[in-house]
């Protein structure tokens, strides 16, 4: 259990009951000789951050600790402080009743309502859900309701989009008969758009792209815009929301849904979950979104509540009928993201942003300076971006022997792509890791 320090009030209680006077009378037992007297020889006072990585330098002797992740690809190696989870952990959010009853839940009511708000601010989209079980879910579900609200059976989905939220698109479009069309990418790995107008007929209901896509590319969001208005498609935005606080809010350029994944927002990788998907929409779209919604009212004596509103109880009980049949949300894990968010503000996701992007660029400048051994092959970058490595697989198992986790193989999606690697920084990375990675990778 948490160590839960007593109050002046409760010491003077046991003492009064134990009739003595002050603490220190508690270790009289203790001989004089061999109490401790003067000050702790202790070294300067770390930062949170020093300390974390004094901590792991002293755990290091496990063998399975201690790599220096680039793997990006949806889940990213972010700090997280040491005050978001002892926020989250309180016993107020782990023990609450469950928001069915309003009267019991005010405290999980009042978080999933700054949650919304604050992923709502960040997107610019007018309203934002509880959150659903993660990022390639709420792509998923984000498809499903544009079919609904356009009474079509057709997406058209850019292939630059994280192949495994494709996948999953393509696993509830089985199960209401829609239709998949698969845009390809360009070589410079953005989304080909000639071939994106050919795919949006009349049939289609809605475009998607990823902004950055799953490549670190910053795509030519003016493109997917006049795309989406001149076809009449809804404009269904994947983004990063780390991205959000240097790049355009997805609003500012037409998008009528944002999805993404929420783990980079205070949320430990853990192994690939449990995460959080993010959903947003135009308030126009509101009654047709999936999940839960926290709304504001008042109560019965006029003062500030919260409840679930907008829930379609069709979730429920229509079964195939039903726009969605998500009726549950990654409660835990909305809540780590709405205190990392608080805790950071503004300026410090900003700054989280900002260092992940810099650090991007200090690496692509050094392989351009180097001028061999490795080619850069996408530049509109935000965090991440693809390499093309002369002898990969040599120079991977050469960095994984240095405890560095050198970015991910495009060989696993993509066959055609051999010898390229998808390189992800955070504001973790130091510039002493991310030269041993040139230097691994042929870089010098």
């Amino acid at each position: 259990m948490r160590y839960v320090p007593h109050t002046p009030g409760q010491v003077a209680e046991m003492l009064a009951f134990l009739g003595l006077s002050a603490v220190d009378e508690l270790f009289a037992v203790i001989p004089e000789e061999v109490r401790f007297k003067g000050e702790l020889s202790l070294p300067p006072a770390l930062d949170e951050v020093e300390l974390r990585r004094e901590l792991e330098a002293l755990a290091g002797a496990n063998p399975g600790s201690g790599y220096v992740s680039f793997l990006g690809a949806g889940a990213y190696d972010h700090y997280v402080p040491a005050a978001v989870r002892a926020l989250a952990s309180r016993p107020e959010f782990l023990t609450a009743y469950t928001p069915y009853q309003p009267e019991r839940s005010q405290g999980t009511l009042a978080a999933i309502f700054e949650y919304q708000t604050m992923i709502a601010r960040l997107t610019g989209m007018d309203v934002v859900n509880a959150s659903v079980y993660d990022g390639a879910s709420a792509l998923a579900e984000a498809v499903l309701m544009a079919f609904d609200l356009k009474r079509k059976k057709k997406v058209v989905v850019s292939g630059a989009v994280h192949p495994e939220y494709v996948e999953t698109v393509k696993t509830y479009c089985y199960g209401v008969g829609g239709e998949v069309s698969l845009v390809p990418y360009t070589p410079g790995y953005e989304t080909d758009w000639g071939a994106a107008e050919k795919a949006a007929d009349g049939e289609a209901a809605a475009l998607v792209v990823s902004v950055p896509n799953f490549f670190g590319v910053v795509e030519d969001v003016r493109r997917a815009q006049e795309l989406a208005r001149e076809k009449g498609l809804l404009l269904v935005v994947v983004a990063n929301p780390i991205s959000l606080a240097l790049l355009k809010p997805p609003a500012a350029y037409g998008a009528d849904l944002v999805v993404g994944e929420g783990q980079p927002l205070g949320n430990a990788l853990s192994f690939g979950g449990p995460y959080l998907g993010f959903l947003g929409a135009r308030a126009a779209y509101v009654r047709r979104m999936p999940g839960r919604l926290v709304g504001e009212t008042v109560d019965a004596l006029g003062r500030r509540a919260f409840v679930l509103t907008l829930q379609a109880r069709e979730q429920h009980i229509r079964r195939e009928k039903a726009t969605s049949n998500i009726c549950s949300n990654q409660a835990q894990n909305a809540l780590l993201a709405a205190v990392y968010l608080a805790y950071l503000g503004p300026r410090g996701l900003r700054d989280v942003a900002y260092h992940s992007h810099t650090r991007a660029r200090y690496f692509l400048t050094r392989i351009d300076e180097a001028g061999r051994g490795v080619r850069v092959l996408c530049r509109r970058i935000f965090n991440e971006l693809v390499v093309e490595v002369e002898g990969l697989e040599e120079k991977y198992q050469q960095a994984l022997e240095r405890k560095i986790l050198p970015g991910l193989k495009l060989e696993r999606f993509f066959p055609a792509e051999k010898n390229r690697l998808l390189v992800a920084f955070t504001e973790k990375r130091t510039r002493g890791e991310i030269d041993a990675l040139l230097e691994v990778l042929g870089v010098k």
